[in-house]
């Protein structure tokens, strides 16, 4: 009976750890000032194993990858080790675009310029 409670914990585990490699991370999207501004939560993620491209299809795809090890007894891992989020974007995106993107504290920052906008300067 142990055995049988084992593995329906570590299914439960599997399956968990799934949703949350389907829906992590949460992303906002804004406009600000003449750009399209994506962020997205990704604490524990190292810098080095984040990708962001934009696709010819265009859209967003954010893809990170981490090591989680336990130490010790392992009671519970949800924790995505993977993740992969697909953003459709709400304008084209033009090939030579200057785009930008910053990681801190867990929290990656994509800066889009929105083709054709401009800010008005108003003395």
């Amino acid at each position: 009976m142990y055995y049988l409670g084992r593995e329906l914990q570590k299914r439960s585990e599997e399956l968990s750890r799934g949703f949350y490699e389907l829906v992590y991370p949460p992303v906002d999207m804004y406009e600000e000032g003449g750009y399209l501004v994506v962020v997205a939560d990704l604490a524990g993620f190292n810098k080095e194993k984040i990708k962001a491209r934009i696709s010819g299809q265009n859209e967003l795809i954010i893809e990170a990858e981490r090591e989680i090890t336990e130490p010790g007894v392992k009671y519970l891992t949800q924790r995505p080790k993977y993740i992969r989020k697909v953003i459709r974007l709400p304008y084209n995106v033009a090939k030579d675009a200057e785009i930008s993107g910053k990681y801190e504290n867990g929290v990656l920052t994509i800066r889009i310029p929105i083709a054709g906008t401009s800010v008005i300067k108003i003395e």
